[in-house]
């Protein structure tokens, strides 16, 4: 099958400024090749990458795209030339894979593959106008939902289908031999709920956080999807003020870093709040792989493979986020008897995740939309 995989405007591929749909299609596309598939990855050009490569056995093509930018609109206007760029040079395929807004509405497929679009962040409206789109792929059973209630109807053409794990799953480390540590890997943004998690950690008594630290890591940079400087330092104002053990790192966009990262830590804390933003939660998928407890908010795009007080902790969002969270995060480190075994659990449970298995699942949802009698 020749497959075609068309990133958007703002990031490039490999993902070596972070993205996690960057991420999952570069490692689906490297694995479709391994499944003896024909693949080309059209993404952004910068950062010194070539217009033209093949690297694992995919052939990429790159052109001209943008930074990013906080608003919405003028996002969609800067890829819209990216997209006529891209148009010149993707080749005729079976399949077209893409999640940029313009493709499912400019793009025939006819020429360039049946369209499978890749919903990455919630739909805001945009689904009815995809008519061309053979698939609506949603990577949880909450964006499904969404997607659904903008087309009602189209159950036939919407499918689920998860992120895969990007690293073959390391040997599990005991909790105990880990580092007392609570552990955020992401993006520094407002909808991360960073700054709450700081906050929440000042709130704890000294005594109950003694030889624990919490360590945040991740692009703050608008350019790599952060909030920028003002919020960075609000951030760090705060963890100045709680006056306890927080250490602020810049980002690494390096897998195998990242890997040991996660399995130094006990706790991985990703308290999203974008309720209209989080999709799946690849980075707490990662983190179940090397053997992390998340401590998670209560979005539904977790309940997939999230189960409160079996493979994870789950505080409520409301008006007091910062309390709520506070106290998830005092049972955590008072009960640490009780982590162990959903340690075992989360790990367990992100194994479902590997790289083939999803790829499989991918490739059969292609086969059933190329074959359609």
């Amino acid at each position: 099958m020749r497959i075609s995989i068309l990133q958007g405007a703002f990031l490039p591929v490999p993902p070596i400024r972070g993205g996690a749909i960057e991420k999952a299609w570069d490692h689906l596309g490297t694995e479709f090749v391994k499944l003896g598939h024909e693949v080309t990855h059209v993404s952004r050009l910068c950062d010194g990458l070539p217009k033209e490569e093949t690297r694992s056995g995919v052939r990429h093509l790159r052109v001209s795209g943008a930074n990013a930018v906080s608003s919405p609109w003028l996002m969609k206007a800067l890829e819209l030339p990216y997209l006529l760029r891209a148009k010149k040079v993707l080749p005729e395929a079976d399949v077209l894979v893409t999640h940029t807004f313009w493709a499912p509405l400019l793009l025939s497929s006819q020429r360039f593959g049946k369209l499978y679009v890749h919903v990455g962040r919630y739909p805001k409206g945009q689904m009815r106008l995809y008519r061309r789109a053979e698939r609506l792929q949603a990577p949880s059973s909450s964006v499904r939902n969404a997607i659904l209630r903008e087309v009602p109807g189209s159950e036939d053409s919407v499918t689920c289908q998860p992120y895969p794990l990007p690293w073959v799953q390391p040997p599990y480390r005991s909790y105990g031999e880990r580092s007392r540590k609570v552990l955020f890997l992401g993006r520094i943004h407002p909808e991360k709920g960073v700054l709450e998690l700081v906050r929440a950690w000042g709130r704890l008594n000294p005594t109950h956080k003694q030889n624990w630290h919490l360590k945040i890591k991740g692009p703050w940079e608008k350019k790599h999807g952060g909030a920028g400087s003002h919020y960075l330092n609000k951030v760090k104002q705060a963890a100045r003020e709680t006056e306890a053990r927080i250490e602020i790192e810049e980002p690494s966009f390096k897998e195998n870093e990242l890997s040991k990262e996660l399995q130094d830590a006990r706790i991985f804390a990703y308290p999203s709040l974008a309720e209209k933003g989080e999709t799946f939660g690849l980075a707490v998928l990662e983190a179940m792989s090397c053997g992390c407890v998340p401590l998670v908010s209560d979005l539904g795009c977790f309940t997939d493979f999230l189960e409160n007080d079996s493979n994870a902790l789950v505080f409520s969002r409301n008006s007091e986020n910062e309390k709520s969270l506070s106290q998830v995060l005092l049972w955590a480190l008072e009960n640490q008897e009780d982590l162990e075994p959903m340690s075992r659990r989360a790990y367990q449970r992100a194994s479902l995740f590997s790289l083939e298995k999803v790829a499989r699942g991918y490739l059969q949802d292609f086969d059933d939309m190329v074959n359609v009698p």
